[in-house]
């Protein structure tokens, strides 16, 4: 976090680059500090949109050296690329807006005619620019013929192709607001991104409804296809995977399952976070916790507030 990004030799840094991502970082230094941002908000992001389920991402934090869970295949890997090859994109965009990177500055206006009240203006986020460089970095790995097999690359790159894909789509009209008084006579309008746990959350329907896959031949070349002959075909949308998850309910570290014991459960909830689902039938124990809170806050003119603190008992629900 504290590297000015000013040398080449900073690039020796980052572990786990593959030969062509070392060369970037070289020729693209300026770029790197919005793909470090990009691989820390993978990691946080991906756990948080998983803290309710058994597999709650927490392998992540060993990146770049990954267990079993994150590289063989499994539909846990698809989202994980997908959402990596999305964050470095959202990053490298929302950087040129921002005028941090001296190649690249506003998006492109946007070709269709605005609407009325609405003129054409702002910053937009650079998608292109974002796209481009994106996925030159994050799809290295898998182009290079030394890391694991055909099938598992060709899955990697496509999952990465769904996440950028997803993130394109997201691409919204944002309006700010111009008038007497804050009045919304006219606005200017850009093309801008939505914030990325917005598509870690269509990511993680399309891992609930991810395809399982096989590499083989179609025609002249090797395609994925749907393992189930009735299945319907891969789409440019649908994330794949090529071998079945564990349950991770109990380690295995062989399958990359850290298991769900001592993992907090909740009593009254129906979903992946029920203690009967998180705890796969084993039960759970129940301890009470005192937390501190700020309390009866009062705003004080002019200007700040001053609160209280309260203490109160929480019961807590841990998986046996």
């Amino acid at each position: 976090s504290g590297v000015a990004w000013n040398e080449s030799h900073h690039c020796r840094l980052l572990a786990g680059l593959v030969p062509d991502q070392f060369q970037m970082c070289r020729r693209n230094l300026e770029v790197m500090p919005s793909i470090v941002r990009a691989a820390r908000q993978t990691k946080s992001i991906c756990q948080k949109s998983f803290a309710d389920m058994r597999w709650n991402c927490s392998s992540i934090q060993r990146a770049p050296s990954f267990g079993p869970d994150l590289l063989k295949g499994t539909r846990e890997s698809a989202f994980a690329h997908a959402l990596a090859a999305a964050a470095v994109t959202h990053s490298i965009a929302r950087a040129c807006a921002a005028g941090e990177l001296p190649l690249c500055s506003c998006g492109p206006g946007p070709s269709e005619v605005p609407g009325p009240g609405f003129r054409w203006g702002g910053c937009g986020d650079n998608l292109r620019y974002g796209l481009q460089l994106g996925a030159a970095f994050a799809d290295s790995p898998s182009k290079s013929s030394k890391l694991g097999t055909q099938a598992l690359r060709a899955m990697n790159l496509h999952n990465s192709a769904v996440g950028r894909q997803v993130l394109s789509d997201s691409l919204d009209t944002k309006c700010k607001c111009h008038g007497v008084s804050g009045s919304c006579s006219v606005k200017t309008c850009w093309k801008g991104l939505p914030n990325l746990e917005e598509i870690a959350s269509e990511l993680k329907s399309k891992y609930l409804a991810a395809t399982k896959v096989t590499h083989r031949l179609v025609g002249p070349r090797k395609q994925l296809v749907p393992k189930e002959a009735d299945a319907r075909p891969v789409t440019d949308t649908d994330l794949v995977y090529l071998v079945s998850s564990p349950d991770y309910c109990t380690p295995n570290i062989h399958l990359g399952s850290l298991g769900t014991q001592d993992r907090q459960c909740n009593k009254t909830s129906m979903g992946s976070d029920s203690c009967n689902l998180m705890c796969c039938g084993r039960g759970y124990n129940t301890y009470t916790e005192e937390v501190v809170e700020r309390c009866h806050c009062k705003y004080h003119w002019c200007c700040y507030v001053v609160c209280k603190k309260c203490r109160r008992k929480v019961e807590r629900h841990v998986c046996k």
